[in-house]
């Protein structure tokens, strides 16, 4: 890769239930990051409602960029590139921020990037605040595991922006389950941090929940052992019991856990890289970063926990990316709410 040029990108994100904006340097010092999250809205729903969502984001997408600015002590005069989030993701969601992105790209006369989701959390791993020590960039060939609410993913990185999916979720994606799960044991949403918690005191090994290793394949499926704990939970309330909530919650964890490690440990064996990303919503699992964290066989890239939920500062560094090998895009392009990593 050619020497990389120094740029400074604003970003926006809102794909989902969160607006946020980001200010970075040079693709990976963060110099600001504002998110406004509707988790407390949605709560309500059990799920992310998404005609809410977009109204939410009309809402917020001024102040939160207005904000991203006076927190760097910047203005629009300084900004090199707008990068925003075209997909994957709701499509009334995106639309809030790729027309709030192209019209700040269009006023200040700076090019505007598309940037991928799933490719934003991936490089959330090369992402520092400024002014802190920096840490080592990951190192290609990477094995990089994607885990989400939307998507659970294997990805072969051999260089930037150069992917190879191995393998995807079947069916429900693990974020997915944890909600879905989190809904049948009564826990609260979103599912990943009540389903955390609640284990903290259970008994991981009291259930025997169902691990789908799709041998010869690295793909995942989690509908397996969703239906596993439903029918547990079903079975103590034919019989009159409270449920063991915690341990429940522990069984299913660990299940979780067990497969998405294993199956990434192995395939970055198989791939024979020099070392790995773990990255997305899921990511913040405490669990699942110790599993990873405490194998000492390749050196591990997990986002700080305010990275792996969405946020803009992941998609201005793969932004930069884009920038920098000249990957821009005019101002008639649509949202992809569908949109592939590769």
């Amino acid at each position: 890769m050619p020497i990389l040029p120094s740029a400074r990108i604003l970003a926006i994100e809102t794909s989902c239930d969160e607006t946020a904006c980001a200010i970075l340097e040079n693709g990976r010092a963060l110099l600001a990051s504002t998110v406004a999250s509707q988790m407390d809205i949605h709560a309500r729903y059990g799920g992310v409602f998404p005609e809410v969502a977009s109204r939410q984001h009309v809402l917020a997408i001024v102040p939160v960029v207005e904000d991203t600015l006076a927190k760097a002590h910047l203005t629009l005069n300084d900004v090199d590139a707008i990068a925003v989030t075209r997909g994957p993701g709701l499509a009334g969601s995106l639309v809030v921020g790729v027309n709030a992105a192209k019209g700040l790209a269009l006023g200040r006369g700076v090019p505007l990037i598309a940037a991928n989701h799933l490719e934003g959390h991936i490089y959330s791993a090369w992402v520092h605040n400024a002014g802190e020590s920096v840490p080592d960039e990951p190192q290609f060939p990477l094995m990089v595991l994607l885990v989400s609410g939307g998507h659970t993913e294997l990805n072969l990185m051999t260089n930037h922006l150069e992917y190879k999916r191995l393998g995807s979720t079947l069916d429900d994606a693990a974020g997915e389950a944890f909600d879905k799960v989190a809904r049948i044991l009564g826990l609260s949403y979103p599912g990943g941090p009540s389903i955390q918690k609640a284990a903290e005191d259970g008994d991981p090994t009291r259930f025997n929940f169902p691990r789908a290793w799709l041998e010869g394949t690295w793909n995942f499926s989690f509908s397996g052992i969703k239906t596993a704990v439903l029918r547990e939970a079903k079975n103590y309330q034919a019989q009159g019991r409270s449920l063991p909530v915690s341990d429940m919650a522990a069984s299913f964890q660990a299940a979780i856990v067990d497969v998405l490690f294993n199956k990434t440990m192995n395939a970055a064996h198989e791939f024979g890289v020099k070392e790995m990303i773990v990255a997305g919503g899921v990511s913040a699992n405490r669990a699942l970063r110790q599993a990873f964290q405490n194998q000492k066989e390749f050196n591990v890239h997990i986002p700080p926990l305010s990275l792996c939920t969405d946020n803009a500062a992941m998609i201005a560094a793969a932004g930069y990316y884009r920038f920098a090998l000249g990957h821009t895009s005019g101002l008639d392009f649509d949202i992809q709410p569908t949109w592939p990593l590769s």
